[in-house]
């Protein structure tokens, strides 16, 4: 038994093709994609039908802090001010929270065409420190937010133990986030047997960073997930500010990305998240190992990390996809923007990222995306081709952005032209999750998400 659709135009692993029939199973994989094909009793999409973009790296509970950290401080802003800020906020949130708060956020994602998302999750424990009666706690609540959205996840449990490089005693704001090793261990064991059997949900780990993680913890977080399941993703935050990197050379002697090279395996299924600080030998040396960059334009540029050497590294065959990171923003189509555009401010030119004389950069960058951003979440999506999940968009071709363009223009423009709305409808695992532009849980997700961010800031 199956469910048919049509679609006058839809983005193929081989390219646009007109008149394409979906057959999609009951498991909610595409069985066929026929082209030039009739419609027959099949339901008709109402617009250009593209794969939906997975969202490689999110960290669900910093939707609620938006416009609070826009003031100006004494001596200027920077990402560890506002990393004391983020630790200030959350000393207030809930697990309540932390499910309403993702929820809506995850709303959002689907309307403006995510359809899967790979959380970072490392707010585990409660405002003084102390682990729940049920260690994974937040992390349930975070499935949950998952499923009444209707998005899929890869959820990454963070395995955070010290503030700085060395081994370093944490901070006090940091304390809801630290773990020992059985500690963590049992959150993900307890969140991998709550995912287990879910279609569209699978577990994965994140030791947070070289300066929360020492080298014998990495190996045993490594273990641990390797004991459970051994192909599963593996996120890292690397080389994002500059500090970091002097401080990781003084501690070892390498900078982050090289550390982690020469002692981690990386291989495909790692993401690197941020990279942003890398030389030339780290750049083509990551690019070359099969791992993932995984790149939050909007955040980035939000704490002024600084710009991705893109170019030599796509040239070197990189691998890369997208995130929200804090999310500034909530936009997969604004976060490819950002990224070329960074590298034109850096370079002073247009279209840097278009490597062949008439290629389309927008469809270009669309399918790096979804290829990396699927590889980073361990799920088979990001392509509408046989055996991959049906998780796609249908395009709104009533935006004035998209009015009239065809194939790779319609992405050209969703992503560099002034949309507003550029998304219609929403498929995930074969079930509609938007529809013109409304989700089912949006009106009552949001009176939730109202009601929590007044009690925040009130």
């Amino acid at each position: 038994m199956s469910n048919s659709y049509f679609a006058e135009s839809a983005l193929l692993p081989s390219g646009w093709a007109r008149d394409v029939l979906f057959e999609v199973a009951e498991d909610g994989t595409i069985a066929a994609a026929t082209p030039a094909a009739q419609p027959a009793a099949a339901e008709r999409l109402r617009g250009p039908v593209i794969p939906g973009m997975p969202q490689l790296h999110s960290h669900a509970f910093q939707r609620a802090m938006t416009g609070l950290t826009e003031k100006g401080g004494p001596q200027g802003d920077s990402f560890w001010s506002w990393r004391k800020l983020m630790y200030s906020f959350l000393e207030d949130l809930t697990p309540d929270d932390v499910e309403v708060i993702a929820t809506q956020l995850y709303v959002e994602m689907l309307r403006a065409g995510y359809t899967a998302v790979a959380e970072f999750h490392y707010l585990h424990h409660d405002t003084q420190g102390r682990p729940y009666a049920n260690r994974a706690e937040t992390g349930d609540r975070i499935v949950a937010a998952a499923q009444t959205a209707g998005i899929a996840l890869s959820l990454l449990p963070v395995f955070y133990a010290h503030g700085n490089f060395g081994g370093a005693a944490p901070m006090p704001g940091q304390r809801r986030f630290i773990n020992s090793l059985d500690g963590y261990g049992r959150i993900l064991e307890s969140l991998a047997a709550r995912v287990h059997g879910n279609p569209l949900q699978r577990i994965g780990a994140a030791p947070h960073s070289l300066r929360a993680v020492m080298p014998e913890e990495l190996k045993a977080v490594l273990a641990a997930m390797n004991r459970i399941d051994p192909r599963a993703p593996i996120h890292i935050h690397a080389a994002e500010q500059q500090r970091e990197v002097e401080d990781c050379v003084s501690w070892s002697g390498m900078r982050p990305v090289a550390w982690l090279l020469d002692h981690a395996q990386i291989d495909e299924r790692w993401c690197i998240v941020h990279a942003t600080h890398m030389d030339a030998v780290e750049t083509v040396s990551l690019a070359r190992s099969g791992a993932v960059a995984g790149l939050c334009p909007t955040t980035e540029g939000d704490l002024g990390d600084g710009f991705f050497n893109a170019a030599s590294y796509l040239r070197a065959g990189g691998r890369m996809g997208v995130g929200g990171d804090s999310h500034a923003a909530v936009d997969p189509f604004l976060e490819l923007r950002l990224f070329e555009y960074g590298q034109r401010l850096k370079l002073e030119r247009r279209n840097v990222l278009a490597f062949a004389i008439g290629d389309s950069l927008g469809g270009h960058l669309y399918r790096l995306a979804c290829s990396g951003g699927a590889q980073a979440l361990g799920q088979n999506i990001g392509q509408l081709a046989p055996g991959s999940r049906a998780d796609w968009v249908v395009l709104n071709g009533d935006d004035p952005a998209l009015a009239e363009q065809q194939g790779d223009g319609l992405l050209d423009a969703a992503i560099f032209g002034p949309a507003r709305a550029p998304v219609r409808d929403v498929m995930v695992g074969g079930r509609w999750q938007v529809r013109d532009g409304v989700h089912a849980q949006g009106e009552a997700s949001l009176q939730r998400y109202r009601a929590v961010i007044r009690r925040l800031l009130h």
